[in-house]
């Protein structure tokens, strides 16, 4: 009933243009553990008014199997600012949708009244104890796309079997129910609440906890950018500075305002390096800022900048900010936590394909680090179920500039981890210290970890699979490579096929997946490189690291050999002229 996407619709229909409509209609969007990402528009392949009402109501009618107190507890729906003229799609208006599904079944929803952070939602299914929350974003996709991400009454992403069950819910529930387009309806609604005030008043009293340093703050002459890209953190990241008793931040004035369009980045992730931050490095030289603070769009990931002594500015990795908060959390807890026994109830995760830099912390100082498969679904899960054995667990990251540093959110937490990063900049200038001389006093002391990450474009899913396959074939019938180029392989774990050649039994530990692809090959140097399919994008991705015992300085030394290994892993096992891939753009 969209008037929009029904005239789309209707035109190609008019045009005859088979073609158009297969791409349409050809088939539906897949519900998986990360929901739904896909462009805005016509048809069962997009994300529009319909796909939301049927997604919906097969999530409403899995939870109603679910929760017998789902009509007392409900449901948390938050989202961004996307929005799509052609189409007449919305982040507000899929979420209205959604709220009015719910309510329709006589589900009370706590829906935003305005646009808010991504970890606001699960935040709230936890502080509320809802049985689920949807929040509406695509993150830093293309401005093109949204999503639909989904939370379990655990406060974390779902994972299997609950995304099967829900996409066969979907399937069963096709037929928009009566009302369904009519979203005015809940406004008038005693189901409907508003959990704004209440979620940024008890929010950053929550993350306050992880402030030790409040007089260090006020005083600090530390000056930051922060820069939301278009997106929905500006407000936010100044309240947690605000709460944290720091100056606020300078906001890039051109990005600092929601814009659907993100007129002024060719992406909107500051993953992608320097070119997002460029007018926050003009800013920062104007304003004598010496660091930067970059949230994505929905503002769960964080990524950081520190204009070095040459003049130039260093921009982290994941890996290097992961290795500064992690030292940094523990420190902070070491500092208020005197009882020695303690530490044996603290964790810090990773993912798989993230630095081992916790690992290596952990060992020397006492407490226990675990990885998970990629994602922050597997790290909000495993770090639920320790909590609830009575266990600290203080931080997990991923390499993709995602940061849990506060158990009140279960999953990545661009907001705190902006403020938190900030204090502890201000604590390390009292010390004549800067982000980057702790990084490497952090690797003088526990090992230099070495990283380097990149992808291939691949829209072909055929070429992808023969890619893999060769991997598993490599020496004649499931034999993978014993070298690549001068380097020799000492062990290889495949999580696609449960394949580890390090367990007695063979047996990979972390769980298998056969709809990704996911090796992981270790050398006899001491590198690690990791080759995965994406799960949103159409990406051949990998990661690489050379880890170092404390002791070994020679950086240049190690950056080389590990130059070495990506271009080994790049010419052998992607073969990127061969499979025509597409490298990413600098």
């Amino acid at each position: 009933q969209n008037p929009k996407t029904s005239a789309i619709v209707k035109q190609v229909v008019a045009e005859g243009n088979a073609a158009e409509l297969q791409k349409y209609f050809g088939s539906r969007m897949e519900f998986g553990t990360a929901g739904l990402r896909a462009a805005m528009g016509a048809g069962i392949s997009h994300m529009n008014d319909l796909t939301i009402i049927q997604t919906t109501q097969g999530f409403c009618r899995y939870l109603e199997k679910n929760f017998s107190d789902l009509k007392k507890r409900g449901v948390v729906i938050g989202f961004d600012a996307r929005a799509h003229l052609s189409s007449g799609g919305s982040s507000k208006r899929f979420a209205r949708l959604a709220a009015n599904t719910f309510i329709s079944q006589g589900i009370p929803v706590y829906l935003f009244s305005d646009i808010t952070p991504t970890p606001f939602v699960p935040y709230t299914v936890t502080h509320l104890k809802l049985c689920a929350g949807i929040m509406v974003t695509a993150s830093h996709n293309p401005k093109q796309d949204n999503g639909y991400k989904v939370y379990w009454e655990n406060g974390a992403q779902i994972i299997s079997p609950h995304d099967k069950g829900i996409s066969q819910a979907i399937e069963e529930n096709q037929e928009p129910w009566p009302q369904a387009w009519d979203d005015k309806l809940i406004d008038s609604s005693l189901l409907l609440h508003d959990p704004y005030a209440m979620v940024n008043k008890d929010y950053f009293k929550d993350i306050q906890k992880q402030c030790f340093h409040r007089n260090i703050n006020k005083e600090t002459n530390l000056r930051f950018v922060h820069t939301s890209v278009h997106g929905v953190g500006h407000k936010f990241v100044q309240l947690a500075f605000k709460a944290f008793d720091l100056s606020p931040p300078f906001a890039v004035p051109e990005q600092k305002d929601p814009d659907p369009e993100f007129p002024t980045v060719k992406y909107p992730n500051p993953e992608e390096g320097k070119g997002v931050l460029t007018l926050s490095f003009a800013l920062a030289e104007k304003d004598g800022a010496k660091i930067i603070l970059a949230n994505d769009p929905d503002a769960d990931r964080l990524a950081v900048a520190e204009k070095q002594e040459s003049g130039e500015w260093k921009v982290f990795s994941g890996n290097e900010l992961g290795a500064l908060l992690g030292w940094w959390i523990f420190t902070c807890w070491k500092n208020h936590n005197r009882d020695t026994c303690a530490i044996k109830d603290v964790y810090m995760l990773s993912s798989t394909v993230s630095s081992k830099i916790l690992r290596a912390i952990a060992l020397k100082e006492g407490f226990h680090f675990e990885e998970t498969l990629t994602g922050f679904k597997w790290m909000g899960n495993r770090a639920k179920q320790l909590m609830d054995q009575g266990k600290a667990v203080l931080f997990a990251f991923e390499e993709a500039i995602g940061y849990m540093c506060c158990p009140a959110v279960l999953d990545k937490d661009g907001v705190s981890a902006a403020v938190i990063t900030a204090e502890m900049a201000s604590f390390l200038a009292t010390r004549n210290l800067s982000l980057s001389q702790q990084l490497k006093a952090v690797y003088d002391e526990y090992g230099f970890h070495i990283t380097k990450a990149s992808y291939f474009i691949c829209h072909d899913p055929k070429v992808i699979q023969r890619l893999f396959d060769n991997l598993r074939n490599f020496d004649g019938k499931n034999t993978y490579p014993k070298s690549c180029g001068r380097f020799k392989v000492s062990g290889i774990r495949d999580l696609t096929t449960g394949y580890d050649s390090s367990q007695p039994d063979q047996k990979a530990i972390l769980p298998t997946s056969k709809s990704s692809q996911m090796i992981t090959f270790t050398f006899a140097n001491g590198g690690v490189a990791t080759m995965r399919t994406s799960g949103t994008e159409p990406k051949i991705k990998y990661y690489s690291e050379l880890c170092a015992p404390p002791g070994n300085s020679d950086v240049e030394r190690l950056k080389k050999e590990l130059d070495e290994l990506v271009n080994a892993l790049e010419k052998h096992f992607f073969q990127p002229e061969k499979n025509n891939l597409q490298r990413k753009a600098e």
